[in-house]
């Protein structure tokens, strides 16, 4: 595997559950997040994402309170199912934009887009609701009707794909999310917590990509302990993946 969309692929295939929250009713399989991955990378060409285009995405809940943050995962992962749609049309992805949004696409929660300004030639899309701006294409219901094949276009190693501390390839992701797999022993029986932003590289190569590879499971918005964590702080899991060392060098 070179590239982000040989994940998305393997995906596909996968059985197991991908992702779970205690605040999502049923748990989101592998095969149904690669398809919508897959969806999500066409819709995003409607809007003029292709190779070498910006996106930026905005990662939260879908219904904001005042104690959430941007980078903080609660109760749906369709900030990262963004990241990879994008990636999947050879984009550059922003995790982490300033409030002057200078992309094609900007994706994020509805109740917080009115935080970020808009370039002239920016899409906003948003998750949650509801929207009420018509200019705002809503996330979740264009993607419904969306087609569920796999995005054309071709992608290289070396294609750049995040932009966090500095712009990170395609192969520099997947490379270090190997490298992380076989230090951290994780494998399709393993529970990842996710408890650290998913706005630098590491967090998404240790958070995402690595349980990936394997068939683990990605566990957020709870307090249960698993059996790896990606985590800046304390936490009860006794292994711990911190976002620095899970940066490609």
């Amino acid at each position: 595997m070179q590239v982000l969309g040989d994940l998305v692929a393997q995906a596909r295939d996968r059985d197991g559950v991908l992702f779970r929250s205690p605040e999502r009713a049923t748990p989101y399989s592998y095969s149904d997040f690669a398809t919508n991955a897959w969806k999500g990378g066409n819709l995003l060409r409607h809007y003029g994402v292709r190779h070498g285009t910006r996106v930026a995405v905005v990662v939260g809940p879908k219904e904001p309170t005042d104690n959430d943050r941007p980078g903080y995962l609660r109760d749906a992962p369709d900030a990262l199912l963004a990241f990879l749609a994008a990636a999947l049309d050879g984009a550059i992805v922003d995790m982490d934009p300033p409030n002057a949004v200078d992309a094609t696409a900007l994706v994020a929660p509805a109740a917080w887009l009115d935080r970020y300004a808009q370039g002239p030639g920016t899409k906003g899309l948003a998750y949650g609701g509801p929207v009420d701006d018509p200019t705002i294409a809503q996330f979740e219901r264009e993607l419904w009707s969306e087609n569920p094949l796999q995005p054309p276009g071709e992608v290289a190693p070396d294609d750049a794909v995040l932009a966090a501390d500095k712009t990170y390839t395609h192969g520099e992701l997947m490379a270090e999310s190997g490298r992380v797999v076989a230090d951290y022993d994780i494998d399709a029986e393993t529970t990842v917590a996710l408890r650290a932003p998913m706005t630098t590289a590491g967090a998404v190569v240790a958070g995402l990509l690595a349980p990936m590879r394997t068939g683990a499971t990605v566990v957020f918005g709870g307090d249960e302990a698993a059996d790896v964590a990606v985590a800046d702080g304390d936490v009860p899991e006794e292994i711990v993946v911190r976002p620095g060392d899970a940066t490609p060098s």
